[in-house]
């Protein structure tokens, strides 16, 4: 039993290496019809934004009031507007986007692909001489990369937002201190650009994850559904554990 289960695992870990070798194959390929590239971008991009925005903002209210109610013990309630920051753009930004990424579109696009296959359009394709690696998988895999760092930026602007509102607006903070703070403790390379690397990587992976959920379900109500509960499922492990790994890496 411990042998099948190991042989069943490192089959599903090849199986899930060639997919990925696959879209990186027909990645440049797809790039030749780039209208399917910003179709997919809106698709999965565009129509997500109010969702980042609206969580964004609430998740910057909440950090701004509990990180003012714990610098005010010490006297440090300046520090406000650098901490949100850091917390934005290294972390929250980036991980929670990640995620509602993945409940949103990730869904979309496992569902869009598993019912792709259960009404045997792949198929057709595939009869057609039409390579669906390059007209359906590889186009969505790059809208990801493109769209995760864009909303990733949105949802961190938006808690800054939330946290001047609430450090400025409510708390009676000094507005210029609340910024002053902010650029003297942001980095542009160790934070912004970490925080967009971050995102273009998890955006990769939730993306990949989907597509692969979706084209390979089973050709039926069941299985499209369950395709759809596994790429949320896996694409929140594998957020988190990516994650992980390129914090150690970056700081």
């Amino acid at each position: 039993m411990p042998i099948r289960l190991i042989l069943d695992f490192l089959a599903a870990v090849g199986q899930r290496a060639w997919f990925f070798g696959a879209t990186c194959v027909a990645a440049p390929r797809a790039l030749r019809r780039p209208a399917l590239i910003v179709e997919q971008v809106f698709f999965v991009g565009s129509v997500s934004v109010i969702l980042i925005g609206v969580g964004g903002l609430f998740v910057g209210l909440v950090l701004a009031l509990q990180f003012y109610t714990a610098l005010s013990r010490f006297g440090a309630t300046s520090s406000l507007g650098g901490l949100v920051a850091l917390a934005l753009l290294r972390e929250l930004g980036p991980v929670l986007t990640a995620l509602l990424f993945a409940g949103r579109a990730g869904t979309s696009l496992a569902s869009e692909l598993g019912l792709m296959r259960a009404t045997r359009q792949i198929d057709a394709m595939e009869v057609m001489a039409v390579d669906p690696m390059r007209r359906i998988v590889a186009p969505r895999f790059l809208a990801g990369i493109v769209s995760m760092p864009l909303l990733a930026g949105i949802f961190s602007a938006m808690g800054i937002l939330g946290a001047y509102l609430v450090g400025v607006k409510m708390m009676g903070l000094d507005p210029g201190v609340f910024w002053s703070s902010m650029q003297h403790e942001v980095s542009f390379h160790s934070d912004f650009v970490n925080g967009l690397i971050k995102s273009a990587v998890f955006g990769a992976a939730c993306t990949l994850i989907a597509v692969y959920e979706g084209f390979h379900a089973r050709p039926s109500a069941e299985g499209v559904g369950q395709a759809t509960t596994r790429s949320v499922v896996i694409s929140s492990m594998a957020i988190l554990a990516l994650d992980f790994i390129l914090t150690a890496f970056m700081y």
